[in-house]
C-alpha cells in the first residue's frame, strides 16, 4: 500500500523542447512554471540549457553559484543541496550555468549516462506536482537526459514559416527517445508562441500545424509581447513582473489547460 502511495503522488515531468532556438522554449518554462505555482501547484524547474537564461530568468545570479545541474550530473552535489527555494511561492529552482556545457564531453565514457538526471530526479520527484525541464536548442546528451527523465515533451513553436519543418524533426527526435531509451515518453502538446494576430502569417501557420499534425495542440497562444521580452532582464515571471499583461493572462490559461489535460 505504501507503494501504491508513493506512485499517485508522484509528480508530472514536463520537458519543454525544441532543436531550433529562439521559439520561446525558456519564455515558456518560466512562465508556465510560475503560472501553475500561482495555481497552488508545488514546481520545480530544472535548467538544463548552459546558457542559463531559466536560472536568470528568476532573478539568481547564475555566474556566482557553486551548486548546478553540472554538478548534480558530474556526482559532486546531492540534488537537494543544489535546489534553491523561496525565491517564489510554491517554485523551486535547480540552476545551472556556462560549466554545464562540459558536461557532455567529461561524461563521455560513463555508463547509461542517458539517466542520470532520471536517477537524481527519482529522489526528489514525490515533493513536487510539477517538474518542468527546459531543454537546450539541440539534441545534446543533456537534452536526451531530460527527454529521459520526462513524462512528455512540451514543444513551442514560434508563428513563422519554417515551424512545420523543426517540429518534424523534434517529433522525430522524441520517438526515437521513446523507442530506445523512455518507453512510457509522449508528446504533452504543441505551443504556438509569438503570435502576431496583425499578420495573415501567423494565422496561416497555425492553420497549417493543425491541418498536417496529429499531435496535441494547445488552445491557448502565446501573443507577441514587449513585456513578456521585458520581464526577464528584471528576473521576473510575466505573472510578477506586469500580472495585468496579454503575456501572463495566456500563460496562466496555457497552466489550466497543462493541469486539465485528459488522459495524462
Amino acid at each position: 500500500m505504501k507503494n501504491r502511495r508513493k506512485v499517485m503522488n508522484m509528480g508530472r515531468i514536463i520537458a519543454i523542447a525544441n532543436q531550433k532556438g529562439g521559439v520561446g522554449k525558456t519564455t515558456t518554462s518560466i512562465n508556465l512554471s510560475a503560472s501553475l505555482a500561482a495555481k497552488g501547484k508545488k514546481v520545480l524547474v530544472i535548467d538544463m540549457d548552459p546558457q542559463g537564461n531559466t536560472t536568470s530568468g528568476f532573478g539568481i545570479d547564475k555566474n556566482n553559484l557553486e551548486n548546478t545541474v553540472y554538478e548534480v550530473l558530474l556526482g559532486e552535489c546531492a540534488i537537494q543541496d543544489c535546489i534553491i527555494k523561496d525565491r517564489i511561492e510554491n517554485l523551486a529552482i535547480l540552476p545551472t550555468n556556462v560549466n554545464l556545457a562540459a558536461a557532455e564531453i567529461e561524461l563521455i565514457d560513463t555508463e547509461r549516462k542517458e539517466y542520470i538526471l532520471k536517477r537524481e530526479v527519482e529522489w526528489i520527484k514525490n515533493q513536487y506536482d510539477f517538474i518542468i525541464i527546459d531543454c537546450p536548442p539541440s539534441l545534446s546528451m543533456l537534452t536526451i537526459n531530460a527527454m529521459t527523465t520526462a513524462d512528455s515533451v512540451l514543444v513551442p513553436i514560434q508563428c513563422e514559416y519554417y515551424a512545420l519543418e523543426g517540429l518534424s524533426q523534434l517529433i522525430h527526435t522524441v520517438n526515437l527517445v521513446k523507442e530506445r531509451l523512455n518507453p512510457d515518453l509522449f508528446m504533452e502538446g504543441v505551443l504556438f508562441t509569438m503570435y502576431d494576430s496583425r499578420t495573415n502569417l501567423s494565422l496561416q501557420v497555425v492553420e497549417n500545424v493543425k491541418s498536417n499534425l496529429n499531435e496535441k495542440v494547445y488552445e491557448t497562444i502565446i501573443p507577441r509581447s514587449i513585456r513578456l521580452a521585458e520581464a526577464p532582464s528584471y528576473g521576473l515571471p510575466i505573472n510578477s513582473y506586469d500580472p495585468k499583461s496579454v503575456g501572463a493572462e495566456a500563460y496562466l490559461a496555457l497552466a489550466d489547460e497543462v493541469m486539465n489535460r485528459k488522459g495524462v
